[in-house]
């Protein structure tokens, strides 16, 4: 097989599975927070509250990059499929006038936020390494199809718009209105596993470094929040019409 189909036929396989990420990496921060000298950052105040605003900071860059993405897009573009390929429209304006892969890049920062927050710059490194041998694959892929789908007119854009990192130089203002309903009903469950990811750590640290929970409570509160605010919006968006929208996916 060419290099160039194996290289898509990897990617479409990992596409499918891009939504067990944030599990491996629950089960990889266990060690990694085992064998993590944190001591001197949580003994000292300052740093410790400094190192934990960077992390949550750089999680929530990746979901404004998402909301970006995600509540000015197209209809039937940018979505959660998982089984295959999906896109009716080809996406070229706001934010994917300056990145071709608004939602990976959310993806990378909404993750790696967590990861910083195991304090192990090796395993931020990792991470950063895995996640772009994983994600180029994906990002392959889905290129072959939209350019067998769009033609030219994908390849016009492709060859202006940078694939990772974004460049301000060819910004256009897009077409489409930010819409806060499409976040709520699409973004839900994403908001409440970063939570999630940043109680764990934070729980499995303290569990490491003193064997034993001091408050148990505070976190069973964060968590029974984060489920009930993820059910919560499951409801509205699949028993209610709250959040629904005609012209959006």
């Amino acid at each position: 097989m060419a290099l160039v189909h194996s290289l898509e036929k990897n990617g479409n396989k990992l596409f499918k599975y891009r939504g067990q990420i944030p599990v491996i990496l629950f089960l990889l921060a266990v060690p990694v927070i085992y064998f993590t000298d944190a001591q001197y950052i949580m003994n000292h105040e300052s740093w410790f509250y400094i190192c934990t605003g960077a992390a949550i900071a750089i999680s929530v860059l990746g979901q404004v990059i998402r909301a970006i993405a995600i509540g000015t897009s197209n209809k039937n573009t940018s979505g959660r499929n998982t089984q295959e390929q999906v896109a009716e429209a080809l996406n070229t304006k706001g934010i994917y006038s300056m990145v071709r892969h608004p939602l990976y890049l959310g993806n990378y920062f909404m993750w790696i936020g967590i990861v910083c927050f195991t304090f192990n710059i090796y395993f931020i490194i990792i991470v950063s390494l895995l996640f772009w041998i994983y994600y180029e694959r994906i990002m392959f892929a889905e290129e072959r199809f939209l350019e067998r789908k769009f033609g030219d007119a994908y390849v016009n854009w492709s060859n202006s718009v940078p694939a990772f990192w974004p460049g301000m130089k060819n910004y256009i203002k897009g077409d489409i209105p930010f819409s806060m309903k499409t976040i709520l009903r699409r973004e839900y469950s994403g908001i409440s596993a970063t939570a999630l990811g940043f109680v764990f750590v934070a729980g499995v640290r303290e569990f490491f470094m003193t064997k034993t929970i001091a408050n148990p409570l505070a976190y069973i509160y964060w968590i029974a929040g984060a489920i009930l605010f993820s059910l919560i919006f499951k409801l509205l968006k699949h028993k209610t019409k709250v959040l629904y929208e005609e012209d959006r996916s």
